[in-house]
């Protein structure tokens, strides 16, 4: 059991900074002065995951909802992926 529950453990931490990531790449789309050449990286991440959700959910009155969507899609299996016996 310590093995499957030290993957539960890095399968969390993958997807807590793969949280941070959205939130830096939501920051930056608000604030577009603070773009770099690392922005490339980060929207490499981030892109492939919201597009095909763009393509289901469209932006509502200049939202785009597929971020946030992904975020919570993201958290429910970061908390849900770690059983109570871990």
């Amino acid at each position: 059991m310590i093995g499957l529950c030290t993957v539960y453990e890095i399968v969390q931490r993958i997807l807590y900074a793969y949280t941070l990531v959205l939130f830096a790449y939501a920051l930056v789309s608000w604030v577009p002065s603070l773009r770099g050449r690392w922005f490339d990286y980060v929207a490499m991440l981030v892109e492939p995951v919201l597009a095909p959700v763009r393509r289901v959910i469209p932006a509502a009155g200049g939202l785009d909802l597929s971020f946030l969507v992904v975020l919570l899609v993201v958290q429910f299996v970061a908390r849900n992926a770690v059983p109570n016996y871990c």
